[in-house]
């Protein structure tokens, strides 16, 4: 069985490398993709607006969570893109397919922040 080389490392080993590669990746979304830095930019924004406005404990997490969430989503749909790319330069109605389904569930994590953010605070 061809397993990763990787997955060989256990206990705090393992939890340290987890945690560089996860530092690795925050890095590099924030270098070569523009939405994850707009995104970033909107939750350093909003962040700190949700933990300032007067709003219950359970609001306050929902809020941040939602702009966690794109951040997240973004993550994923960046990684996709990659692969793609990775995979083939050349135009593919599937290659298509994956980054433009990508780039709706951000469009999704978008609206989410939009509505539960009116539900807090409007609701």
């Amino acid at each position: 069985m061809n397993e990763s080389p990787f997955k060989g490392k256990t206990g705090l080993r393992r939890i340290w490398n987890a945690f560089r590669y996860s530092l690795s990746g925050l890095r590099a979304a924030y270098a070569c993709e523009d939405a994850f830095r707009q995104e970033s930019m909107l939750a350093a924004l909003l962040v700190p607006l949700a933990l300032y406005l007067p709003v219950g404990g359970m609001g306050r997490a929902l809020m941040i969570f939602s702009v966690l969430l794109v951040l997240i989503v973004e993550l994923i749909n960046s990684a996709v893109e990659a692969t793609v790319d990775r995979i083939s330069l050349e135009n593919h109605h599937l290659a298509k397919r994956a980054k433009d389904i990508g780039s709706a569930a951000v469009l999704f994590s978008l609206i989410n922040v939009a509505a539960v953010w009116a539900c807090v605070l409007w609701g």
